[in-house]
């Protein structure tokens, strides 16, 4: 498989993978709390990536580490916690098209923080999306008048981290294995996740009836595929294309997640799936050749 197609397929992969982790946050929430959720992905995936990825530890370097821990900070702690706050006050579905302003951001920081030059098309592109993107608010607002929007801010927090650590990746962390980088990336937050954790109360609040154990499967399908496969996929995705392809994952996750959302009872209107053939053709501007 050429270069192309490998890019074509990671990006496939996780917008399928990422699409989905919305609708399992919502129902983890039935029997957890923002808070432990986000501790316990952190956890979950760190013992599911150390296990398969002990051994890449040795490859990073002295000099790597202060980025895998930007890295890990931008691109999974603050999230991890951030959407699942978001998840609270508004749909998954919302949640996932908020976080498609992720490319626009990688795409500033890029060029103005980091020093990359991007094509002419590329900004087209993400603006082409963008637009999509704001029409699919605009009508969710319409749609859902008693939601909290106010928690959309989180997501957008959220997305500026995720540009961020696409970025720093592109430009610090090229020469180490996507493995390696997720792997360390999960050491460092181990710990501060179980600190986390155990101030949440998990330990004595938890109760080990259906619905608490069904969250928390929820919860560990999310960690080991959502976060920890997926992340190593994003990673190696960003060292073979740019911030910029890499984070136009996120215009294809809300057709995911809004799908899962109709399943789940959120409503979708006829001009929301317009909106997602516009997210379409702005993630195929972004990524066309001169």
């Amino acid at each position: 498989m050429n270069q192309l197609h490998r890019k074509w397929l990671y990006l496939s992969i996780l917008a399928v993978v990422w699409g989905s982790s919305f609708i399992l946050i919502k129902k983890a929430l039935i029997g957890l709390t923002p808070i432990q959720i986000g501790a316990l992905r952190m956890i979950l995936t760190a013992i599911f990536l150390l296990l398969i990825g002990f051994k890449k530890i040795q490859l990073i370097q002295r000099k790597h580490w202060k980025y895998i821990f930007y890295t890990a900070l931008l691109g999974t702690f603050f999230p991890s916690f951030l959407f699942a706050f978001a998840i609270t006050e508004i749909d998954s579905s919302i949640s996932a098209i908020l976080n498609s302003l992720t490319p626009f951001n990688a795409y500033i920081i890029g060029a103005t923080i980091f020093g990359f030059s991007f094509k002419k098309n590329q900004l087209i592109g993400v603006l082409v999306g963008l637009v999509g993107t704001i029409i699919l608010i605009l009508k969710g607002i319409n749609l859902n008048p008693d939601q909290n929007y106010w928690y959309a801010i989180l997501v957008v927090i959220s997305s500026v981290g995720y540009a961020f650590n696409a970025n720093i990746i592109k430009k610090y962390l090229q020469d180490l294995s996507a493995l390696a980088i997720t792997t360390g990336n999960f050491l460092l937050l181990i710990i501060p996740a179980m600190i986390v954790l155990f101030f949440s109360d998990f330990h004595t609040n938890f109760q080990w009836d259906k619905t608490s154990i069904s969250a928390l499967s929820y919860v560990a399908v999310l960690s080991i595929v959502g976060t920890g496969i997926a992340k190593v996929v994003f990673n190696r995705l960003i060292q073979i294309s740019t911030p910029v392809f890499s984070t136009s994952v996120t215009y294809l996750i809300p057709i995911v997640a809004v799908t899962w959302g109709i399943i789940d009872g959120e409503q979708l209107s006829n001009l929301q799936l317009l909106a997602g053939a516009i997210i379409l053709l702005g993630v195929y501007l972004v990524n066309k050749a001169k």
